[in-house]
Parts: structure tokens; C-alpha cells; sequence
């Protein structure tokens, strides 16, 4: 077992200086809440069936400005060191509309209770759509305009890393595999490199806070971003333990963007949140950009974990 997860490490290393191409995945402000999107690894939730889904609609009032919805459910089946799941990602920006289902599998090796290693893989497709008829284009009879309906499916895959114990998560990821060395106008997205380190810290009995840090790359474009949130409990007596109420926190990216991000607990299974964009940058669009999270918890009864035992993030 160690030599074959040896081997796929090194497997994974020669992704990192492969070339990509075009497009960039689609960027959610509460990716630090769910990093499921571009890491299949983060899947593995000991304790619970886990439904996550948030909205983005980015410059706001203008027409045909990018809009994505995700949704993604998953399960981790303890008899098996397995988790498995399924997410849709549909973005749409002007006449173009990309939709991106995927089947995710993780396994888990490790300490329970300390420690674990999770390494995890996303399958499906990636489909691409252009509707030319809604362009406006101020010369109808150019042939430089495309005013046809063109749609573009290919195999889409992420493979990730992740490793978690009490107070530390660390993560590497590689997203959207077979794009890797092919032309953008193929494939209309490129691959994407992650690494990431977050501090968590749930020990107060009044709140818990973590610090993240993360690094994106995609050919000759790299962004650096880091985060900061608490998340504010309530003590409910000895029987129960603290129950989470809300959280506040804040990212800043080197693209000069700044991210505000509120959470509230409305049961303690039950979750919302809200994100807000701010570009310092004058070559970006002034009006503003908004994201609505949604997560639920509901308790397995395939899971041999306890409700005491969920210090994972």
C-alpha cells in the first residue's frame, strides 16, 4: 500500500509542469468552506451525508454577466475507508453556457481519532455551448460573427491529495486532466494546480477560527490567496456541548480582490452563507459580485463516528 500510494504521488508531481491552456475553473468565494470542486480528496466527511450547494452572480446589473450554480452531495461509508459523491457545476456568461457533472470517489488510510490521508478522484464530462443568435453584433453580415448553436462534450477528471489531523489540513489537486497539452478551442478549459495549508483551531468552548493559504496555477498565471475566519459557538450544557451559531471571514487574493464572508447556523445541522466580492483592480467591472451558500449535514447510520468527533474541516 505505501509504494502504490508512493507511485501515485509521483504520478501526480509530473502533472505540475504540464502545460494548460484557456479557461480557468470557476472561482467561488466559499470554496473554503468546500473544497470538493477542484480537490475530489476533501470529500471524505466522517459522520454524516453531506449536501453542499452555493450560487454566484457576478457583476451584478450587467446583462449576460457570469453567473455559476453548484450542487454536490456525498457519503463516507466507514466499512470501507470510502467516501463517494456527485456534483453539477452549470456557468453561464453571455451566450456561452458550460455544465460539468462529475462522480467523485475518496479513500482514507490512517488514524481515526489523530490523523488521515485521503486521496480522491472526480470522472465525467465537461460540455460547452455557444448560442451565436445572442450575440448583438453591430454588423449583422460579418463572417467574423458566429451566429450558429455549437456544443462542444468531452471526459472531464480531477485527481487530489489532502491530509488532516486535529489542526492542520494540507492539500494538492489537479483538475481537468484531459485537458492537459490540448488546444483550448478542444477542450475549452485547462488544467489547473492547487496546494493549499489551512490552521484550524476548535479547542475554545466559545469559538473556532482557522488561517488558509493557497496557491493557484494554470500555465504562465499563478494567484496567491489567503483567508481568515471564526466561527462563534454557544455552550448548551454538558450533555450537548457548544452549538455553532455563525462565522465571519475574509479573503484577499493577489488579483487585488477581497472577499466578506458571513455564515449562520440556523440548527446544527443546517447552514447559510453569504459572500461578497471587492476588486481593488481598475481594469475590473465596479459593479458588484454576490454568492449564496447553502449546507446541510444529516446523520449516517453507516458511520461508526460520533457527533464529538467532527474536528475536521
Amino acid at each position: 500500500m505505501k509504494q502504490q500510494f508512493i507511485c501515485i504521488i509521483l504520478v501526480f508531481c509530473s502533472l505540475l509542469s504540464t502545460k494548460g491552456f484557456a479557461q480557468a475553473d470557476i472561482s467561488m468565494a466559499t470554496d473554503w468552506y468546500n473544497r470538493a470542486n477542484y480537490n475530489p480528496a476533501s470529500i471524505v466527511k466522517p459522520g454524516y451525508i453531506y449536501l453542499f450547494s452555493n450560487v454566484r452572480k457576478q457583476w451584478l446589473g450587467v446583462d449576460g454577466s457570469p453567473t455559476v450554480f453548484n450542487v454536490q452531495a456525498s457519503e463516507y461509508v466507514h466499512s470501507y475507508h470510502s467516501a463517494f459523491g456527485i456534483s453539477l457545476v452549470n456557468d453561464r456568461i453571455g451566450a456561452s453556457q458550460a455544465l460539468n457533472p462529475m462522480l467523485t470517489y475518496a479513500y482514507r488510510i490512517g488514524n481515526e481519532q489523530d490523523w488521515w490521508i485521503s486521496m480522491g478522484v472526480s470522472a465525467g464530462v465537461f460540455s460547452r455551448s455557444t448560442d451565436g443568435t445572442l450575440l448583438e453584433a453591430v454588423n449583422d453580415t460579418d463572417p467574423a460573427i458566429y451566429n450558429k448553436l455549437e456544443n462542444t462534450i468531452q471526459p472531464d477528471a480531477n485527481l487530489g491529495f489532502e491530509f488532516q489531523s486535529s489542526h492542520f489540513v494540507l492539500g494538492v489537486s489537479s483538475t481537468h486532466l484531459f485537458s492537459i497539452a490540448k488546444d483550448s478551442a478542444l477542450f475549452l478549459n485547462s488544467n489547473h494546480r492547487y496546494g493549499y495549508v489551512i490552521y484550524k483551531n476548535t479547542d475554545s468552548e466559545l469559538l473556532n477560527y482557522n488561517f488558509g493559504f493557497q496557491v493557484v496555477n494554470r500555465y504562465n498565471f499563478t494567484v496567491i490567496e489567503g483567508n481568515a475566519s471564526v466561527r462563534f459557538k454557544h455552550p448548551t450544557g454538558l450533555s450537548t456541548g457548544q452549538r455553532e451559531i455563525f462565522d465571519l471571514g475574509i479573503t484577499y487574493r493577489s488579483t487585488k480582490q477581497m472577499t466578506l464572508l458571513f455564515g449562520l447556523n440556523l440548527t446544527n445541522n443546517f447552514r447559510i452563507g453569504y459572500a461578497y466580492d471587492q476588486s481593488f483592480s481598475v481594469d475590473y467591472s465596479p459593479n458588484s459580485t454576490h454568492e449564496i451558500m447553502l449546507e446541510y449535514r444529516i446523520p449516517s447510520k453507516v458511520s461508526t463516528f460520533r457527533e464529538d468527533n467532527y474536528w475536521y474541516y
